[in-house]
């Protein structure tokens, strides 16, 4: 009972992992719509709860800035060097998408699982095209979850 229990403990935590790195990307690049060297992002991650380590941070870093996704540049502060890091416009424009699709795949998962749909776009307007009739609509995000349409398409967030 114990081997299946840690068989079962083992799996959750690979698979949980597999879900976390679906969304550190989205993480970071959200993060860094203001500039930060990797010491203060890995806190501000962590302030709101997606603790992620350096081992893991800095190659991401670099990986999303050889993609044009980032850039970044060299100053001192405080008579140290740091690495700056922001949002390149190739980075604003997938950032924007990813957060469309993520609305979209969280609502869809919401709709299985038999929850009602919440965001945390309070702030946001989000544009929805739905099908049928095919118009495009827009409403305040906290109205979003009181909406009962089945089938939509996230077309815009602007926050």
């Amino acid at each position: 009972m114990a081997h299946m229990n840690t068989m079962a403990s083992d799996q959750f935590a690979s698979l949980r992992l597999e879900l976390r790195r679906g969304c550190l990307v989205m993480a970071v690049l959200a993060q860094l719509r203001s500039e930060h060297y990797g010491y203060t992002l890995k806190k501000e991650l962590a302030q709101r709860g997606m603790d992620i380590d350096e081992g893991t941070l800095y190659p991401l870093l670099r990986r999303l800035e050889s993609q044009g996704l980032l850039v970044s540049e060299w100053r001192e502060e405080d008579k140290r060097n740091k690495r700056f890091y922001t949002l390149s416009a190739d980075g604003k424009r997938v950032l924007k998408e990813l957060l469309a699709e993520w609305h979209t795949i969280n609502a869809s998962v919401n709709r299985i699982v038999g929850r009602s749909v919440t965001t945390s776009f309070a702030n946001c307007q989000v544009r929805l095209r739905h099908r049928p009739p095919r118009t495009s609509r827009s409403w305040d995000a906290r109205s979003l979850s009181t909406r009962k349409q089945p089938s939509s398409d996230v077309t815009d967030i602007r926050c």
